[in-house]
């Protein structure tokens, strides 16, 4: 129970952190195009991105898979630039737009996995059975990806319901906000330069 917990507490810091602003960025580029009620859309969304986080670290705890740590950390904020970039391109295509994200989700949070590999990798090693880590750091990750996603549907809800701001203008003005950090983070970390 104590090796869950030190797994859980993790996870819970991997996403519930400054450090992981990355995470924080990608969370928020996805889930600010959903509305307060479609929180079951937004539930799928966060689990989707979990899935594809968990399958990454597995393979690299593994060692099946392993990728140059500077191609990691440059694709990480690559895939949030990606991300805004859908919710500015896209925004009048509220169906599609919501149908490409879960597909997002999934394969950008392979992507994700991997910036936690190395980390996942050294710890992780020493276990003899990495079901529970493994288990015990998605679930971590998964709380505090809930909690990041409650903290903004709360904060979507009192711009647009209670200050009515537009709804596009909400979604235009934090997907630009994002794609101008991403954009920064991704020049910042150009793997070839």
């Amino acid at each position: 129970m104590n090796d869950f917990l030190f797994y859980l507490e993790i996870g819970w810091s991997h996403i519930i952190s400054i450090d992981a602003l990355d995470h924080i960025l990608f969370v928020l580029a996805l889930v600010v195009i959903y509305k307060t009620q479609d929180w079951k859309r937004i539930l799928i969304l966060v689990t989707a991105f979990t899935i594809g986080h968990s399958i990454t670290l597995a393979l690299s705890v593994l060692d099946v898979m392993r990728l140059p740590g500077n191609w990691i950390e440059f694709l990480i904020p690559l895939t949030i630039a990606l991300t805004a970039a859908d919710n500015i391109l896209l925004r009048n295509q509220g169906k599609s737009l919501i149908k490409i994200n879960y597909y997002l989700a999934l394969i950008f949070g392979f992507i994700h996995g991997m910036g936690f590999a190395n980390l996942a990798r050294m710890t992780m090693a020493e276990e003899q059975n990495i079901l529970i880590p493994l288990l015990g750091f998605n679930i971590g990750l998964e709380l505090g990806q809930i909690i990041v996603v409650i903290f903004l549907l709360i904060v979507s809800y009192i711009l647009i319901n209670l200050l009515k701001v537009s709804r596009k203008d909400w979604v235009l003005m934090i997907s630009s906000g994002v794609l101008a950090l991403a954009i920064q983070m991704c020049l910042e970390r150009i793997p070839w330069a």
